[in-house]
């Protein structure tokens, strides 16, 4: 794992533990609005999470990538971000 997302970890267990109980729900025939909340809360935590993971990649790989001088290197990590975001559609 990478040192910088240790924090996202600890979340996505937290998400596990929301989709744990979303699965307890279903099992129980709990009303379907209230599941949908939940559901809803664990997709609101995923994006959190995936947004967090983005920009420590900014922040770092491609932050690092820009700096170094290595155009290659720059163009190969600008690219691999706009294929990020465009599958993020």
């Amino acid at each position: 794992m990478h040192p910088d997302h240790k924090k996202e970890g600890i979340r996505l267990k937290r998400v596990r533990g929301q989709i744990d109980g979303i699965l307890a729900m279903i099992d129980d025939r709990r009303y379907c609005p209230d599941i949908l909340i939940q559901i809803r809360a664990a997709k609101a935590a995923i994006q959190a999470v995936e947004l967090s993971v983005l920009n420590t990649h900014l922040d770092n790989c491609v932050s690092e990538a820009i700096h170094s001088k290595d155009e290659d290197k720059a163009k190969e990590k600008i690219t691999e971000l706009i294929q990020l975001i465009g599958r993020h559609k």
